[in-house]
């Protein structure tokens, strides 16, 4: 008994000074791996994706942009939707209006796995009735961040300018 006592001691203290440093490297390995960097041209490249989800007209298209834990906060409406299903429901009324949006104004950073996207844009839409263009001048925050399956949107912010603008 006495044996098994200090071979389970033995075999504790082995586990207890090699265990934290073979976790501590995996951890850094794992974090290098899984550092990826965004280039300007991919930012562009992510709104110019999200544009023609919209012009798909398909709410799970545009949906599918979006992180499973995203959150859009959306111009025209007052709930957020911080689920993929509240996030589809609120593209099925929006894209009926054909929106096609048009960056004013960008600012970018970049970092490891996630890069953000803020400014001015301008959102046309089309009334599918009357076929009149409404121009919408708003301000936009994107966030967006590195997963297994590729960037995502994990923020959107959309908000209508305050001030008259020209």
């Amino acid at each position: 008994m006495r044996h098994l006592i200090v071979t389970g001691l033995a075999a504790a203290t082995l586990l207890a000074t090699v265990g934290p440093a073979q976790a501590h490297s995996t951890r850094e390995n794992n974090a290098r791996e899984r550092c990826v960097m965004v280039t300007k041209a991919q930012v562009e490249g992510m709104f110019t994706n999200f544009n023609a989800a919209w012009a798909t007209k398909n709410p799970q298209t545009v949906t599918n942009l979006f992180a499973p834990d995203a959150v859009l906060l959306a111009t025209v409406s007052n709930t957020p939707r911080t689920t993929p299903l509240l996030i589809k429901d609120y593209f099925e009324t929006f894209l009926k209006n054909s929106p096609v949006g048009t960056i004013d104004s960008s600012t970018t950073t970049m970092g490891c796995n996630t890069a953000t996207r803020v400014g001015t844009w301008t959102v046309a839409l089309t009334n599918p009735t009357t076929k009149a263009v409404t121009n919408v001048k708003a301000r936009y925050s994107f966030i967006y961040r590195y997963a297994r399956d590729g960037w995502k949107i994990y923020h959107l912010h959309s908000s209508m300018m305050p001030e008259p603008t020209s």
